[in-house]
């Protein structure tokens, strides 16, 4: 079972009234809370921290300016990730392979021997991660890190649920070969 999504913060309904009331300090505490799991979710998704900080941008004024449409139906946190999510995957549908910034991974590898082993491990994760494309390292991270089912990820990503698994099980497969993982890797959907 994965653990739960990073945006998982529970938002007093006081503090989204103050919001969409327009109070500044109401809006500054939304963006402190949930500044880093989109940033998070983005630089996982696009793999480049620039754009990343733009999707950061660009997620906050769509909250702000759709604040009022936010019908209480569903978590706060569910409703945010899902603008997050959808302005990474626009941003990469808009334009295409986004390259990675090798530079600065090969940076965090070659230093890795100093870093502690989870720091190591880290550090390769995210070069692995960051090799596959956009759309199977998109899957993987709802999937795995954002707790997102198949349907919901096909649902986000106009694909179906088999897209879905078929992208999961190849992205998995290439992840154990990059990382030279030899035991099976259960794969559920």
């Amino acid at each position: 079972m994965s653990q739960p999504s990073s945006f998982a913060i529970d938002v007093p309904d006081s503090l989204l009234a103050r919001a969409r009331r327009g109070e500044a300090a109401a809006f500054e505490q939304l963006y402190r809370w949930f500044e880093r799991p989109v940033f998070t979710l983005a630089l996982r998704l696009c793999g480049q921290r620039e754009e990343a900080q733009d999707i950061l941008q660009d997620t906050m004024l769509k909250l702000f300016d759709r604040l009022g449409d936010f019908r209480g139906d569903s978590p706060f946190w569910g409703w945010l990730r899902q603008i997050a999510v959808n302005e990474t995957l626009m941003r990469l549908r808009k334009r295409g392979r986004i390259n990675v910034d090798d530079d600065a991974i090969e940076a965090d590898l070659e230093s890795h021997e100093a870093l502690p082993p989870a720091a190591a491990d880290a550090a390769l994760m995210t070069r692995a991660l960051n090799a596959l494309p956009d759309v199977t390292r998109s899957v993987l991270w709802l999937y795995h890190a954002e707790g997102f089912t198949h349907d919901e990820i096909a649902t986000t990503m106009g694909k179906t649920i088999s897209f879905s698994k078929s992208q999961l099980a190849r992205g998995t497969r290439k992840l154990r070969l990059q990382l030279q993982i030899d035991t099976e890797v259960p794969v559920h959907g």
